[in-house]
């Protein structure tokens, strides 16, 4: 296929999930893909065991019992988030092998594309994915900055976030210095959980929200040109399997994603409330009044592509029936308007992504959940 440039371009979907794979190894979860597999297990071990389990525990084992309140917050929100990306990731980690299934399925796709209306609707692809590398960019960057600027510019010995450790690190320059680079290193891992965590689903339903385009456009065009009856139902016959396929791909995918994003909803009401109300009530010092309210920020934004990408894939697949009877079926013959039929009286059940199964991935999820963290908020002002 052409570009509108006249450049050939590459319909290849799997390379918008180089940034997953790296992170993936990375993070001890690519065990079939590596050579020295035994190695490699062991370091999968250090890092589930330092940083998937040690990190969430070492913050929670100083819940409230800090010396100030600022520092019980930052505990908290930090606690709490770090706890839901754990159980996030040892949950995809579990469901791993769905990943080269859906990406087997994604190939299939693929090569269904041709056209310029397709091309150009898969061109549209990078920009859309783009954006989403940005909004995470662009909450994790100053987040970063400000628990780092709250930490350098602290008065006397301190960690980057209040938390327990063995060592006593207040009375050891070594024991300090080992804290302070188990917290930067382990956050960094966590940091890496939470986008592979949090962008892999929204890049997926945005590819899967692109291909019922394509295929919209594809039953669109049957039995428009003059063609015979055996090639058109063909075509159909081929349609009908192409969205058999997305079917499958959106339902893996959710199956996927459903319970991680069961506990994200959950964790983000509860921490835009403690993060706005650290900010407005309880920290006056400015970078940490800073990073609570980045933090606060940040959360409604984990979730907001993926609930976004899952309304538009739900209104993509509510549109395809509508499709097939824009094409031209009324000069077939009756096989073919026999198999039209039978398939528009099959996709009229609606796809609807579920978080848990019973939650729906959104956007009017993303506003309950603006809402219930404004309930929360209230409920703390009342109780202030």
């Amino acid at each position: 296929s052409e570009s509108n440039d006249g450049s050939a371009m590459i319909i290849n979907s799997l390379s918008y999930f180089r940034s997953h794979w790296t992170v993936w190894t990375i993070l001890g979860m690519v065990h079939k893909k590596v050579y020295w597999q035994k190695l490699y297990l062991l370091y999968s071990l250090m890092v589930f065991l330092l940083v998937t389990i040690g990190y969430p525990l070492h913050l929670g084992m100083s819940v409230f019992q800090n010396a100030t309140l600022a520092d019980d917050l930052k505990n908290l929100t930090t606690f709490v988030t770090c706890l839901a990306c754990s159980i996030k990731i040892s949950i995809y980690a579990y469901n791993f092998s769905k990943v080269d299934e859906m990406q087997e399925l994604l190939k299939l796709l693929d090569s269904r594309v041709s056209g310029d209306d397709e091309t150009f609707i898969y061109s549209q692809l990078k920009a859309q994915l783009r954006n989403i590398l940005i909004i995470f960019i662009s909450f994790y960057i100053p987040i970063g900055i400000f628990a780092e600027m709250s930490f350098i510019y602290q008065e006397g010995r301190g960690l980057m976030y209040p938390a327990w450790f063995p060592l006593d690190w207040r009375n050891s320059t070594r024991n300090y210095y080992i804290a302070n680079i188990y917290q930067i290193v382990g956050v960094s891992y966590q940091l890496m959980q939470n986008y592979v965590s949090d962008c892999y689903p929204a890049v997926m339903l945005c590819i899967i929200s692109s291909h019922t385009k394509m295929l919209h456009k594809r039953f669109e065009k049957i039995g428009i040109k003059d063609a015979d009856d055996a090639a058109n139902q063909r075509e159909l016959e081929d349609c009908i399997t192409d969205h058999k396929r997305l079917i499958e791909l959106f339902r893996k995918m959710e199956a996927f994603m459903s319970l991680p994003m069961l506990i994200q909803i959950a964790v983000t009401a509860l921490s835009i409330c403690v993060s706005f109300a650290g900010f407005l009530f309880f920290v006056t010092e400015p970078m940490n009044r800073a990073y609570f309210f980045f933090y606060g920020l940040a959360m409604p934004l984990q979730i907001f592509p993926t609930c976004y990408y899952g309304t538009d894939t739900e209104l993509w697949f509510g549109e395809i029936h509508y499709a097939a009877f824009s094409c031209g079926w009324t000069n077939q013959s009756r096989s073919f308007k026999r198999k039209l039929m039978l398939f528009v009286e099959c996709s009229l059940k609606q796809s609807t992504a579920m978080a848990g199964g019973m939650v729906r991935i959104h956007v009017a999820t993303f506003f309950s959940v603006l809402k219930f963290a404004y309930s929360l908020f209230t409920i703390l002002l009342r109780m202030r």
